[in-house]
């Protein structure tokens, strides 16, 4: 069940920390987002250290789909109408920015990174679409409405974005990793004011910045409420369609594709964590009615932190924790995301102003429908009667089927059937008996 990112690529190894040590910053999280973090604190000479508890992009980063871009669904006429036209306009060109530099770092690393048009189709509802190009002259930026004709199946439309891309994450980050300061096998098991506690030191730090997916204190920033997580699952097909572009479909429900080298990659049966979903078991049935030749290669699932207002939390942690950031609620766009909160953390840690900042801060308003929704899933699974509960705050677990997991419907954490940790915000395995 691994990606083929995971096949093929060499990443880097780092020690593991054997001593207390200091530090001005200390990251935790050695996914894409604290990688990136690290790589521009390096170019800014901003002292630092990246700790991550087993090995790089050994979380959520090694199963994305790598694409790049700065169309979320069919995001823009949703926060036309909660934001206004300015604050909208700046989260499109923040992504645009994150697209840019992606541009400009592939130029000199060997990573398969492709320039590609990006599509948001739908396939029975052009009014969305019609919304969506609406909203988007008001913003000024340019895009087709085009028809869809390379999918095996009719649409009644999509919204294209050019000068989008694709590229193969690991390789990327094998590189950009290789000569920053990172300590693996590096577990935080406890953080106190200006101190992280593992099994083999304390690092003494100034600032902290959490790039753990979900971030792991509950004390502080409400993240238990103003988050969930959804799982969805790719399969990797051979035989299948070679596309021009990168696709997404507007519904929830739907698929997306993107290819790599001479496989195509579909993504859906995506579903709530703890919830049922369609799983691989949807993907398998799809290849098998429109693509008969095709030959499944590999097959994966992924995890995504999901925000109140469909918005990123990315800056101070929360206003009682001065000197800590975070960046996390990437809502399936973790590629673009990621790199975006590398640039403002590490803007911010430097005291520079950073254009973007105000748009993702964590401490905006949370009065929003989805806080209701997500706190009324926390009281039920709080009262449901079982002996299996999550180690986080207590929610009862779901046996996942498909997956052979033990998942946690209130804030996404994962346990495989033995009780080991395999997706946070839980800090420590659970004890299943």
């Amino acid at each position: 069940m691994d990606s083929i990112w995971s096949e093929y690529t060499m990443l880097p190894h780092f020690h593991t920390l054997k001593d207390d040590i200091k530090t001005d910053v200390l990251i935790i999280g050695g996914g894409i987002t604290g990688i990136l973090c690290a790589y521009f604190l390096q170019e800014k000479g901003i002292d630092y250290i990246l700790a991550e508890g087993q090995t790089i992009c050994s979380g959520i980063t090694k199963n994305t789909t790598a694409k790049i871009t700065s169309q979320h669904g069919l995001i823009y006429h949703k926060l036309l109408k909660r934001f206004g036209l300015e604050k909208t306009k700046l989260y499109l060109q923040a992504n645009q920015t994150a697209v840019k530099k992606y541009f400009a770092l592939c130029q000199t690393i060997d990573c398969d990174f492709e320039e590609k048009p990006s599509y948001v189709y739908s396939i029975d509802n052009r009014k969305k679409l019609e919304k969506e190009a609406d909203a988007l002259q008001q913003i000024g930026f340019p895009f087709k409405f085009t028809e869809v004709k390379e999918l095996p199946f009719s649409t009644v439309g999509a919204i294209c974005f050019e000068q989008q891309a694709q590229f193969h994450p690991l390789k990327f980050l094998a590189q950009i990793a290789q000569n920053l300061a990172i300590y693996e096998h590096t577990f935080i098991k406890e953080l106190a004011p200006n101190i992280a506690v593992t099994d083999q030191g304390n690092i003494r730090y100034q600032r902290l910045i959490i790039t753990t997916h979900f971030p792991i204190d509950n004390k502080h920033g409400m993240y238990f409420l103003k988050m969930y997580q959804h799982r969805s699952y790719v399969v990797a097909l051979e035989h299948a369609a070679k596309l021009h572009g990168i696709y997404v479909d507007e519904a929830s429900k739907g698929m997306s594709f993107r290819n790599y080298k001479d496989l195509l990659l579909v993504g859906g049966g995506s579903h709530r964590t703890g919830k049922k979903g369609g799983n691989w078991q949807e993907l398998r049935e799809f290849a098998e009615k429109y693509y008969p030749s095709s030959i499944e290669k590999a097959y994966w699932a992924a995890q995504d932190c999901m925000t109140l207002d469909q918005v990123p939390y990315i800056g101070l942690y929360s206003k009682n924790m001065p000197q800590c950031y975070v960046a996390t609620g990437f809502q399936k766009w973790g590629i673009s995301s990621s790199m975006l909160a590398a640039m403002i953390l590490s803007d911010q840690l430097a005291e520079k102003e950073n254009p973007f900042a105000s748009i993702f801060r964590p401490s905006r308003s949370i009065v929003r429908l989805q806080l209701l929704k997500n706190s009324w899933e926390s009281i039920l699974n709080l009262l449901t009667p079982t002996r299996k509960r999550c180690p986080h705050l207590g929610c009862a677990l779901k046996w996942n089927s498909a997956e052979h997991s033990w998942d946690c419907p209130c804030h996404g954490s994962r346990f495989t059937e033995n009780g080991t940790l395999l997706d946070n915000p839980a800090n420590g395995d659970c004890n299943l008996k």
